[in-house]
């Protein structure tokens, strides 16, 4: 009762439940109220129906659409919807890699995230191209009670900027250049280089193919044999740890700024590069390869037999 903060009489109850009924007496008991009026098959209908068709006249359903098709209330279709996790005005993306070489990949990239070579560094390196210097027409609203803060749908853009970035436990390195081809990868990689202690090999990863076959690059890696490259999946950026850095810096940096200028957007982020690496966090990767290809198996197979089953 101490414990659990509760009254004696409850602790009592339970106890007595079990001695008498065992693992049964621990279920508890039906309560008073209103019986349920909507039967199984009814429900059923709604769930098959939501799942496997659409209405005649829109791509998709709504609670008020599918209430007036099965003759229930717009709350009843509501609350079997949520019941069973159904958001038919939800869409989401998606795209398989088809990469021939996907679960080698898979497993070399997850292993130098796990089991890190001994005496190396892996660094995940990639590119955010087109990162827009937008200024809006008009001054954001800000915040109140009951409101969220709201910006001018126009905007007027003062050009773009490439983030190229690599990450090492946590710190990040990061360049702007005002265009993305080799020439300001070889930069990049210039800095990389001069960032990382010479006493260490460095057993990259990057994802632009395109990139790693020019001339000039082939060139620079060829003058650099303790540089190791690994390269993730074609379609699977979702791979390359410095994305999750990315998403951060869109989040709290890029996507709700206002900059008059390339050079403003360019000092903003190179400012939260500052900040983060004054206290970096290290990216951890938590699933294994076999957790990953499973995740991925139990996908296709699920929709494949969707597809079968579907009219």
């Amino acid at each position: 009762m101490a414990r659990l903060a509760v009254d004696p009489d409850t602790v009592g109850k339970w106890r007595r439940r079990f001695v008498e009924h065992r693992l049964e007496g621990l279920w508890d008991e039906p309560r008073s109220g209103t019986p349920r009026t909507i039967e199984d098959a009814r429900i059923e209908t709604v769930i098959i129906r939501t799942l496997e068709t659409q209405p005649p006249d829109t791509i998709h359903w709504s609670s008020r659409s599918m209430a007036r098709a099965s003759g229930l209330s717009v709350s009843t279709v509501q609350r079997i919807w949520r019941a069973f996790g159904l958001q038919p005005h939800r869409l989401e993306t998606f795209k398989l890699s088809t990469d021939p070489d996907f679960v080698a990949k898979v497993r070399d990239i997850v292993g130098l995230y796990v089991t890190p070579p001994e005496r190396a560094i892996v660094l995940c390196v990639d590119e955010k191209s087109q990162i827009q210097a937008l200024d809006r027409n008009q001054p954001m609203l800000p915040m109140r009670p009951g409101q969220p803060a709201r910006r001018s749908h126009d905007y007027k853009r003062h050009g773009v900027t490439s983030l190229f970035a690599d990450i090492a436990t946590g710190r990040v390195i990061g360049k702007c250049y005002g265009r993305h081809r080799a020439k300001e990868f070889r930069k990049f990689l210039d800095e990389i280089e001069a960032a990382v202690p010479d006493d260490l090999d460095r057993p990259p990863r990057h994802g632009q193919l395109r990139n790693l076959q020019d001339p000039l690059i082939r060139n620079w890696r060829a003058k650099r044999p303790r540089w190791h490259v690994h390269l993730t999946p074609t379609s699977s950026s979702w791979l390359n740890q410095v994305e999750r850095f990315f998403a951060l810096i869109t989040e709290r940096k890029i996507r709700r700024g206002t900059y008059r200028s390339v050079v403003a957007l360019r000092a903003e982020i190179a400012s939260f590069i500052e900040h983060h690496n004054a206290d970096p966090m290290p990216f951890r990767w938590t699933k294994s390869a076999d957790d990953i290809l499973s995740s991925i198996e139990r996908f296709c197979a699920y929709n494949s037999l969707a597809k079968v089953q579907m009219p």
